[in-house]
């Protein structure tokens, strides 16, 4: 990576790491909680459901996911282990019914049985515990890895940082297919598979400019993307 590379990255993270860019953001639910002083679980539960609906315009995304926290009476923590779950196959966001949302609750309620928090679920076991998806390990977790980053980095600006036995060091930039796209343009990766393996060789790439916080350079491709398309 050029050094003028590396100067513009810093540059784009350091403007877009901010909550104005935010507020229409799945993001913007578990931060909620986190505003009003709410259980960890509240916060985290949140988060999960944040994470799983981070598909498709960000207005659906907070639309549908309000929707949720509604019929949750934005008690997401008394929700989940009460049990009495709707569980129908109408749709909650896109292709997410109501069925799918019951089942994740009924993992986490399974989970949060016997423990506290989730800070110590590795990503496979969120992926096949909480998500209820197949393990495969070639998958980039995308929602995984961005719920990850939500609740570990902790410079106080966007992100939570709740999790303070988590390492922001050790993170995983969360890769989609627009992700992938502006890391391909900067030539920060030279894959063609969006896999795990791809989502770790643009988290390297971010460690050199932040080696203790290498998921800082979420930011700098959502500034990329912008500057890109301004």
């Amino acid at each position: 990576m050029t050094e003028r590379t590396k100067a513009k990255l810093a540059e784009w993270a350091d403007k877009y790491n901010d909550p104005v860019y935010f507020t229409e953001d799945p993001i913007a639910f578990p931060r909620e909680f986190a505003r009003r002083g709410a259980r960890r679980q509240d916060i985290e539960i949140a988060a999960v459901f944040a994470a799983h609906f981070a598909w498709g315009r960000r207005a659906i995304i907070v639309r549908d996911k309000s929707r949720l926290m509604d019929a949750m009476q934005w008690r997401p923590y008394d929700y989940v282990m009460a049990g009495d779950w709707r569980d129908d196959d109408t749709s909650v966001h896109r292709t997410v019914k109501w069925s799918e949302v019951a089942q994740i609750c009924r993992n986490l309620r399974d989970w949060y049985s016997t423990r506290d928090t989730l800070e110590k679920m590795s990503v496979r076991l969120m992926r096949t515990c909480i998500y209820g998806q197949k393990e495969d390990t070639r998958a980039p977790n995308k929602k995984i890895n961005m719920l990850r980053r939500w609740m570990t980095r902790r410079d106080g600006i966007v992100d939570l940082g709740i999790w303070r036995d988590s390492d922001p060091a050790e993170l995983v930039i969360p890769l989609d297919v627009h992700v992938y796209e502006e890391a391909l343009a900067l030539n920060l990766t030279d894959r063609r598979s969006k896999d795990i393996a791809t989502a770790a060789q643009i988290t390297d790439a971010f460690r050199e400019i932040w080696p203790e916080d290498p998921c800082k350079g979420d930011f700098a491709l959502f500034g990329y993307g912008v500057s890109k398309n301004a």
